[in-house]
């Protein structure tokens, strides 16, 4: 399985947090929303100029811009039609 940018998975998709590449001080931010390696994320929708994303992490929706999600890693575990990947 591929790994891609949180930023590049489609709306509908779930994965796996792999990494997360960003400076300490928003990385820590992040890891207290949920975003931590073996987390699963789901990807709920877009505003309407397609930024931010609104993501399902740990039963929480979480609203990131792509700036921040481009640096966040997952293994999909399914597209955005539900099936497995």
């Amino acid at each position: 399985m591929d790994v891609m940018a949180l930023s590049d998975a489609k709306v509908g998709s779930a994965g796996v947090v792999e990494r997360v590449d960003l400076p300490d001080e928003v990385s820590h931010y992040l890891a207290h929303l949920g975003f931590l390696p073996g987390i699963s994320v789901e990807i709920l929708r877009r505003a309407p100029a397609g930024d931010p994303r609104v993501y399902r992490i740990d039963g929480v929706e979480v609203g990131l811009r792509n700036e921040t999600a481009q640096h966040i890693f997952l293994r999909l575990t399914s597209n955005a039609a539900g099936e497995a990947v």
